[in-house]
């Protein structure tokens, strides 16, 4: 049976005991119908797992006994920034999901002129706050100790002014660039992915003004979520850690 991985905002260190927060507890009771003397595993953004067994559990509190620490090294060699152009409910979550599992470092989510989503006042934190738990959802099921940062949205044009790399790519079906003949700048790399519709001529003119490269993944249109699974899987393939 695979041990469930929880991340925590809290200091850790083997030995002593810690209490998870409320929302943590009533995972592991109700959802995973853990016990007392289960074992479990925590991470907090430090690069370390650490091994823990739950001494005490009831439906709205924890306490866990922190055992031995690990670090683990399984972050990419490949440092990915991907400027995501915010797409619906589902579509976004699914791509913000993937991007996590396929070593992205860094998570910018940009307005663009074919987006069809608005956000303003405080649907944008709550947007915010929903992306940061899929985020770490996914980091606790692919194994990763490291969260990609997820930054505030962006405009488009903000996006291209953002120094992130040197390398910048944008996807742009037609285009007769393809991955394979790049090589990113100190392993460095910004990928701009349209959302459904992908960018239009104006966006794409001005990445190329700003020194952005348009790619092509193939002779067909793909779907914006699966045109992120597509290019960073090429790009880990090519320059990072996929065999």
């Amino acid at each position: 049976m695979r041990i469930p991985r929880l991340y925590i905002d809290l200091s850790l260190s083997s030995g002593e005991t810690v209490v998870l927060p409320r929302d943590k507890a009533h995972h592991l009771s109700h959802v995973l119908r853990m016990h007392t003397g289960a074992a479990i595993k925590l991470f907090n953004d430090t690069g370390y797992e650490f091994d823990a067994t739950i001494i005490k559990l009831t439906k709205k509190s924890a306490d866990v006994e922190i055992k031995q620490a690990c670090e683990i090294k399984n972050e990419s060699p490949l440092n990915i920034v991907l400027c995501l152009a915010v797409a619906r409910g589902q579509h976004m979550d699914f791509s913000i999901q993937k991007a996590v599992e396929l070593g992205v470092n860094t998570i910018v989510p940009v307005m663009s002129e074919f987006s069809n989503v608005k956000l303003q006042g405080e649907r944008v934190q709550n947007k915010i706050t929903h992306w940061k738990n899929i985020i770490i959802s996914a980091a606790e099921q692919c194994g990763r100790n490291r969260l990609p940062q997820l930054l505030m949205p962006v405009s488009f044009s903000e996006c291209l002014t953002t120094s992130f790399s040197k390398t910048r790519l944008i996807l742009h079906p037609g285009s007769q660039q393809a991955m394979p003949a790049l090589k990113p700048d100190n392993n460095q790399l910004s990928l701009l992915i349209g959302p459904e519709g992908g960018f239009s001529e104006t966006e794409v003119s001005q990445a190329i003004a700003n020194e952005t490269i348009p790619i092509s993944l193939g002779p067909r249109i793909l779907r914006s979520e699966t045109a992120v699974v597509c290019a960073l899987s090429n790009a880990q393939q090519l320059w990072g850690d996929l065999n």
